[in-house]
């Protein structure tokens, strides 16, 4: 992989985790996170929804099982409130300051789950997220990919939000619209199997980051 240079123009480095429900992909974090502490200043962890006062109390509402009747345009709209808060909040500070900054789902998260999960369709999310985000595009992007059907296995019988109650259909299309984005970008998507042990995913993704000539990445 060659020198990796900040798509977004800043010193600051924006890695993004995504993936379907059960993917493991925040458990990845948490292990990533540690390492790079281990190696180096500790990146700055943040997640959508949320990350910011005001994006807490939108993932509160996004995500009440309660809240039913809560249509598939203003679930898009919020989700893109959240985002802009926590880009001109917390990401674009952090990136101006020359850290790493790790996050768990970010725009592309609304292409899957709205645009792909509730066929809003891609051009409409795509427009919104330019208008939440601006320049502030991933470095890159590691999909946590496992197939539906087992990723709400492991869930087993734990509480579920409202996203996660949506039937089978809504999550294989959602599966479909991640593999989508990951086929037509290369560049900046990395495929992580999520049906192995959190150990095998860690080496999978350093093995990602060791290829990649940056400064803040030196001694993974």
């Amino acid at each position: 992989m060659p020198e990796l240079s900040s798509v977004h123009g800043r010193p600051g480095l924006l890695i993004t985790f995504e993936g379907p429900e059960g993917s493991g992909k925040s458990t990845l974090i948490s292990s990533l996170a540690e390492r790079l502490t281990a190696c180096g200043p500790a990146p700055l962890v943040t997640r959508e929804p949320g990350g910011t006062r005001v994006g807490e109390r939108i993932r509160d509402v996004l995500l009440d099982p309660d809240l039913p009747e809560q249509t598939r345009e203003t679930e898009l709209l919020l989700m893109v409130a959240s985002r802009a808060q926590l880009v001109r909040q917390i990401i674009l500070p952090a990136l101006d300051e020359g850290r790493i900054v790790i996050c768990d789902r970010y725009a592309d998260a609304s292409v899957a789950y709205q645009g792909g999960g509730r066929e809003l369709g891609a051009e409409v999310v795509d427009e919104l997220n330019q208008f939440a985000v601006g320049d502030a595009v991933p470095d890159l992007t590691f999909l946590c990919l496992l197939p539906p059907a087992l990723g709400r296995a492991r869930m087993g019988d734990r509480d579920r939000d409202r996203l996660e109650l949506e039937d089978a259909a809504f999550h294989e299309r959602v599966y479909d619209a991640y593999r989508g984005m990951a086929e037509s970008n290369v560049r900046r998507f990395r495929l992580i199997d999520a049906s192995t042990t959190p150990d095998i995913m860690l080496e999978q993704t350093l093995e990602n980051l060791r290829i990649v000539e940056h400064d803040l990445l030196t001694g993974l």
